[in-house]
């Protein structure tokens, strides 16, 4: 299993929609997570601030996360959420938007 997180700013006038579509996921997104050995997916938020989390359980990371990528009902779910985030930190670039974050410490 392989721990990720990465961490993204909201833009702060498309806050409540973005809490909004997160109240009530749509089934699809989380099958297609699931069904690429994505466990544990979690977001946490700190006021314009979201850090996320998620396990993966598979073999090849890059491709499943291509596949979920290349899923129609993500494609439709990302076109709701992407506009109301923005790169986090000095040094984002604008195509970053989730930053991965390095682990540093894990208690197991």
């Amino acid at each position: 299993m392989q721990r990720f997180a990465f961490v993204v700013d909201m833009v702060p006038e498309r806050r409540e929609e973005y809490l909004r579509l997160h109240a009530a996921v749509w089934p699809q997104v989380e099958a297609a997570l699931s069904a690429h050995h994505i466990t544990n997916y979690s977001i946490f938020q700190i006021e314009d601030t979201l850090f996320g989390y998620y396990e993966y359980t598979g073999d090849d990371h890059e491709a499943d996360i291509a596949q979920v990528d290349a899923d129609p009902v993500m494609k439709e779910w990302l076109a709701h959420t992407d506009p109301c985030q923005v790169p986090f930190g000095r040094e984002a670039r604008p195509d970053d938007r989730w930053r991965r974050l390095e682990e540093v410490w894990h208690l197991a």
